[in-house]
């Protein structure tokens, strides 16, 4: 059976992770350059001004090992999210970032949280549970490969290493899991086989036995002499 979202090819499928990740090495270019910090503008917990790193957190990184361990998965997610799930992909991706900052903020330690690691765990959650809850086959089967490349990340959803926001990873993992389940119905689902009925059908009872229908025509047997027995 066709399925009845077929995936295609869209400009966003490779546009919007190159435009993602090419971002955010510029403006870590920028801050090298001219010798700036933008660490002050990531998530800063429950106050007004670390408010805004709900935003911008996203693209801000402490270094380029940081900003590279990112930047891969980052890639390998948003072009898997644009492809396979593109009728909610700007939604996810939106609303996910802003989701994953808001809770962080309101969960995490009094520090700077920066990082694009909240849209890596947001992304990776989505992608690995909708696989799971849709039962399509081909997002089952990405869903084994995500969790093949990246399933050592679950890990650091936990406080296990120092200096690393695992409140931001969490709030990411969870927001990710919630929009799969919200949006589970939209695009590729697993459809289940509609039997109909045909006329070859007709010719069994409820309960299976061989019933073809007698149709005699009446006017033929008078006219042809013959007894009709009913």
């Amino acid at each position: 059976m066709e399925d009845k979202h077929k995936i295609k090819l869209t400009k966003s499928f490779l546009l919007v992770p190159i435009v993602y990740v090419v971002s955010i090495w510029v403006l870590y270019l920028i801050e090298i350059k001219c010798n700036l910090n933008f660490n002050k503008y990531g998530v800063y917990p429950r106050t007004f001004e670390g408010f805004r790193g709900v935003f911008l957190t996203h693209f801000i990184h402490s270094n380029t090992s940081h900003l590279f361990n990112n930047s891969v998965p980052l890639f390998v997610l948003l072009s898997s999210l644009f492809y396979f799930y593109k009728e909610v992909a700007y939604k996810v991706l939106l609303f996910g970032a802003f989701f994953t900052g808001f809770l962080t903020w309101l969960i995490a330690r009094e520090s700077y949280h920066i990082g694009a690691s909240g849209i890596v765990y947001l992304l990776f959650s989505f992608v690995f549970f909708s696989g799971i809850i849709r039962k399509h086959y081909r997002l089952v089967a990405l869903s084994l490969i995500i969790i093949f490349l990246y399933g050592s990340m679950i890990w650091y959803i936990l406080p296990i290493k120092d200096g690393m926001s695992w409140e931001g990873h969490l709030s990411g993992f969870l927001t990710g899991f919630v929009f799969a389940i919200i949006y589970r119905k939209k695009g590729i689902v697993k459809q289940v086989h509609q039997f109909k009925e045909t006329e070859f059908d007709l010719l069994f009872d409820e309960q299976g036995n061989f019933c073809p229908p007698l149709e005699v025509d009446l006017n033929e047997s008078e006219e042809s002499g013959k007894e009709i027995n009913l």
